[in-house]
């Protein structure tokens, strides 16, 4: 189903900006976050992405105010909150189990929190009505929880959300309850509906295919650390460290080690070859060489490419690609090769070449 996002009375909340300072949050003996500096533009649509654990949830917890951190500071729109409760954040949060009253219909749902501000009743039905026609849930109005798909609850909770027209939508993982398929409606469906309301929103997502597809920029999290923050194609064009890189996208990681010759710089990879180290690059001390599946050819080797001798290990048909996993040295990489109709394919323990531009390889470390 479409959002009607063009025939309902819509919040006219300004997008307020987040500003994030020297967060640090533990649980007793364990740091969770550490140091935390972030700045979100006013009607971004950012993500925190990373693995279970990684404190993205914890520092959404925090933003809405259910989390008390040690250290730092945390403004919405210019005003500190970290020490408001958080019914006074004007914050709209929709969690990951969607936290439907069973026994209460759609419309009773949406209206809860505008009941329990206290709303005059005429306001409070003509939000429910404008939310409902929002999500495209107006004949669902008197159904229960239990009656609907999930797609159809995730929108419920999303519609009481909006309802009390926050300033700021936090979306704690709230694709992860859905099938394939409709993981996948229903983004677009949040991506047009947050395009429409203007709305600051965050979205925590383990999903790095989610995060690249519905957000603008994305920081990414590990061990209680903000890794990187950038938009979705800076991200996996040019990660900071290994971690990044393998994290968004499928990453090739060959290690080996920096020699000099008398052609300039080249990074041997052990059994296999060198590739010269372009001129002005700098490659640290340990730093892997890291490329991503397409930027190599397989069997042949282009202009400018550097050939590295490898050994077909097993092979993978994705529809539009076949995966390549061909042995380099001591590590198997993967390569992608555009698949056509009468492709002879190259058979498992086929020796062959594989063609590498220098410049599409990046030298990173942990």
């Amino acid at each position: 189903m479409t959002l009607d996002i063009n025939s309902a009375a819509l919040p006219t909340t300004p997008a307020k900006a987040i500003s994030i300072r020297d967060v640090n949050l533990s649980y007793g003996a364990v740091h969770v976050l550490k140091d935390i500096c972030l700045d979100i533009k006013p009607g971004e649509f950012f993500a925190f992405l990373g693995p279970s654990g990684c404190g993205k949830t914890t520092l959404l917890r925090l933003i809405a105010g259910f989390n008390v951190a040690q250290q730092g500071k945390v403004e919405i729109g210019g005003a500190d909150v970290l020490d408001m409760p958080p019914w006074k954040r004007d914050v709209g949060m929709v969690f990951q189990s969607y936290a439907l009253w069973p026994h209460m219909t759609v419309a009773r749902n949406v209206a809860f929190g505008l009941e329990e501000r206290k709303l005059p009743r005429k306001e409070v039905d003509k939000r429910v009505k404008a939310a409902l026609e929002l999500v495209g849930l107006t004949h669902l109005a008197d159904r229960r929880p239990a009656q609907l798909s999930g797609g159809q609850q995730q929108r419920v909770a999303l519609a009481r959300t909006i309802a009390i027209e926050p300033k700021v939508l936090l979306l704690d993982e709230p694709l992860s309850n859905l099938d394939a398929k409709m993981r996948v409606e229903v983004r677009r469906e949040l991506r047009d509906l947050q395009q429409r309301l203007k709305l600051t929103t965050i979205f925590v997502t383990h999903d790095q295919e989610e995060a690249n597809t519905v957000c603008d920029r994305i920081a990414v999290f590990n061990e209680g650390r903000i890794q990187q923050v950038g938009t979705p194609m800076s991200l996996y064009e040019k990660p900071a460290n290994l971690f990044v890189a393998s994290f968004l996208g499928t990453a090739n990681i060959l290690d080996g080690h920096v020699e000099d010759t008398p052609d300039g710089r080249v990074f041997v990879v052990e059994g296999a070859g060198s590739i010269p180290v372009p001129e002005g690059t700098k490659v640290a001390q340990g730093a892997k060489l890291v490329f991503r599946p397409q930027y190599a050819t397989i069997g042949h080797t282009e202009e400018g490419a550097v050939a590295l001798e490898g050994t077909i290990a097993h092979r993978e048909f994705l529809g539009a690609i076949i995966r390549y996993g061909v042995q380099i040295g001591t590590a198997t990489v993967l390569i992608d090769v555009p698949f056509y109709t009468g492709d002879t394919l190259l058979e498992p323990g086929t020796a062959t070449v594989l063609g590498l531009q220098p410049s599409a390889a990046l030298w990173l470390t942990e």
